[in-house]
This record gives C-alpha cells, structure tokens and sequence, in this order.
C-alpha cells in the first residue's frame, strides 16, 4: 500500500481531520490488547526492533546490524518475524533457496542471509521454535506494538527525515500507536539520519529521559564504483525517495526513478519495461535489495542491487544496552 500524501501534511487537512476518530478508535483498540495481554517471557533474551510510523524508517537494517553483534560476542542470533507480506503463518523456518517473497515476505528473505530466520502470526510459537533450534537470543524484525511476548529490550526505530507525519494513528495519519505510547514501552529510540522533522524534540517532549540513538543508513557498494555512472533506479519501500537520494549522494547519474507501493510484488511487464527503458539509455538498472528479493530470480542478471547497513555515532552506549542481556549465556 501507497502511504496518503496527507499523512505527511502538518496538520493532516480536511481528510485526517475526517478520519481522526475512527484513529482514536484505533489507538484504543492498541491500548485494550495490550493492558489486556499477559506478555509470555522467552527463555532466552528477546530484543525487538519496532518503529511507530507505518512504512519504511531502518527496522531491517537494524535487526541485521544487532543479529551481526549478538554473533560476534557468542550468541548464535535466531531472527523472528510476522512475515508481512507472505501467505505464510508459521511457525516456518525460512529457506532462502526456495522460499520466495509471496510466501514469506521479502524482510525475512534478507535477515535469513544473516542468521536463521522464522516465519510466525503466533510471536509466542515463533519463540518456541527458535528456541528449540537453537537460538541463544532472538531479534524480532518488527513487534513493538505485538503484546504478546516479553521483549527484554526494545528499539523504536524513527526516520529523521520522515518523522512522525502529521502526527495522527492510523488511518488519520502514519502512526501505529501515539509517540508516547511507543516511546513508553521502549528501552532506546533510534534516529535514523539527519533530524529534519524534529523527532528528537517531539522525543524529549514525551520522555525527557529516554536513550536517544542516532544513526544513519549507509549504502553497501560492494566494490562497485557507481559515481559517475546513468542510472535508472526503482523502489517499492516506505520511502523510495531515500532511495533515490543515497544514489545521487554516492555519485550516480540517476536519469530516472520509478517509486512502487511499499513491499510492492513485480510482474514481469513492469520488469521488463524498466529493463528496456534502462537499455535504451544505456544506464544501469539499480533497486534495493529488499526489491531484489521480490524479483523473480530470471531478473537477476539485469538488475543490480545495493544494500545498506548501519552506521552509529554512539557505538558503545548501543552495545551497552546489548552487553548485560546476553553476558550469563556468553
């Protein structure tokens, strides 16, 4: 689904305005399941990597960065997630050489390249059988507003570019519960680059004493040198425009940019279209890896991706969180 253009108005307008009570109702309804829930507590540590805005603002990129740190102090990482987007309900092992987006999502695709990743609507089912695999910690691709298993840690993920929209639950506006209410149950809020809709500020307001993170995504080249070189770029993300503008910042000449709905699922027509408009203009094709995996593998050899990973400014203070949740099991 495409995110409303008055979601990111100041204000909202006259649509946010209409639709303003059915989000009271759905923030209430939030808050019953979850005062109501009787959270399960995993045998191993749980850390959950959650945001507050609808759509894209780092969560995957995060829990891969966390699951690469629980490994290298010891703690075989097993990641655990809704798989949205996928017809699959789990709990299911993903298998990154047969399973496909439809089935899983393409989140879980992706973390399922760092460490074992599992498919689960039940987040209490998906924990047994992480446990029961092997896991010594689990990092929960998404969750913070999930109720129904103990999270020892939580991290609400914030786009500083983004921000918080117009500020209204949804269907007014982007959020999936108030600021307050998610700022509430998590232990660090991450601010994922620069801070241009005053998060940090509307952060402080609600909780002046909350962990604030910065952070920012940065793009994997992989040995590519891309600076110079005409591009033609796609993005079905939350924000596709990032996207777009981490091409342009490493030097691309991107002559154009298709952006899709969010976990978008491509047809082959669209695929080649884009393939031949690229050729036409002699330029690379280029998309995320998150599309990359959407893609049917015979698009593969035509179409290049780039990565992202996570660069912190407060490195020791992130694994200071970390440290004291895995250090009687190291």
């Amino acid at each position: 689904m495409k995110s409303p253009e008055f979601w990111k108005i100041q204000g909202g307008g006259w649509k946010s305005a209409v639709l303003r009570p059915f989000g009271w109702l759905y923030g209430v309804g939030g808050q019953m399941n979850s005062a109501s829930a009787t959270p399960v507590r995993a045998s191993v540590p749980v850390i959950c990597i959650g945001n507050v805005v609808a759509g894209g603002a780092g969560k995957t990129p995060v829990a891969i960065d966390i699951g690469h740190r629980l490994m290298k102090l010891g703690i075989q990482a097993h990641y655990l997630s809704r798989g949205y987007g996928g017809s699959e309900t789990g709990p299911h092992q993903v298998d990154g050489t047969r399973d496909q987006a439809k089935q899983v999502g393409d989140e879980p695709l992706l973390l399922a390249r760092t460490a074992p990743t599992w498919i689960a609507r039940d987040r209490v089912r998906g924990a047994i059988s992480c446990v029961e695999a092997g896991a010594g910690a689990i990092v929960m691709d998404d969750g913070l507003q999930n109720p129904s298993l103990f999270k020892d840690l939580s991290f609400c993920v914030i786009d500083g570019a983004y921000g918080l929209g117009n500020g209204r639950v949804i269907p007014a506006g982007p959020l999936r519960e108030t600021l307050a209410n998610a700022v509430k149950k998590s232990h660090a809020v991450v601010l994922m680059g620069d801070d241009r809709a005053g998060v940090e500020q509307a952060v402080r307001v609600v909780s002046p004493d909350v962990i604030l993170l910065k952070a920012s995504l940065v793009p994997i080249l992989g040995g590519q040198d891309l600076a110079g070189r005409s591009v033609h770029a796609f993005a079905g993300i939350g924000q596709p425009d990032k996207f777009f503008d981490s091409l342009i910042s490493i030097g691309c000449r991107v002559l154009k940019t298709t952006p899709f709905a969010d976990h978008y699922l491509y047809g082959d027509n669209q695929i080649s279209a884009l393939v031949e408009a690229a050729n036409k203009d002699q330029a690379l094709l280029l998309t995320t890896e998150k599309d990359y995996v959407r893609l049917d593998p015979k698009w593969h050899n035509v179409v290049q991706s780039i990565g992202v990973s996570v660069a912190w400014q407060d490195d020791a203070r992130l694994v200071d969180l970390i440290r004291p949740l895995v250090s009687e099991t190291v």
